[in-house]
């Protein structure tokens, strides 16, 4: 049985996959804070229930939403990226608040790296057990 069979393991990287997506999400609302227009994105809440046998690898794909814009995603399809809804709209006519994304961006960055610590600790737990703590 290989690390990635093992349950914990493949929904931490799932988990981490759902990090790494919305913060791709997450960096264009706030490049595109003062863009007239834009409406901001964000993914729905991840729940491990939900993504039990729906593991999907995730695949860099370029979408164009404007002429002169481009945007890099990494397979937010496979987690529902769903438009953001706005309670505040900007002078720019967008319902971006650049400070609610960076609090956001923040919040993502932390717990992305809690699903990561505790991915590495328990492959030490493993390995202790298995007799091979390196």
């Amino acid at each position: 049985m290989g690390l990635m069979d093992m349950p914990v393991f493949s929904a931490l990287t799932d988990k981490m996959r759902w990090h790494q997506t919305r913060q791709g999400l997450l960096a264009e609302n706030v490049a595109n804070a003062e863009t007239p227009g834009y409406r901001g994105r964000d993914l729905k809440q991840y729940e491990f229930v939900d993504r039990q046998g729906m593991m999907a690898s995730s695949a860099v794909v370029t979408t164009v939403t404007q002429p002169m814009h481009f945007s890099a995603s990494s397979g937010e399809g496979a987690f529902n990226a769903q438009r953001m809804a706005n309670f505040e709209v900007t002078p720019e006519g967008n319902g971006v608040t650049l400070e609610d994304e960076m609090m956001k961006v923040t919040t993502n960055m932390m717990d992305y790296q809690a699903a990561t610590s505790l991915y590495q600790k328990s492959v030490r737990i493993l390995r202790v057990a298995l007799g091979k703590n390196v």
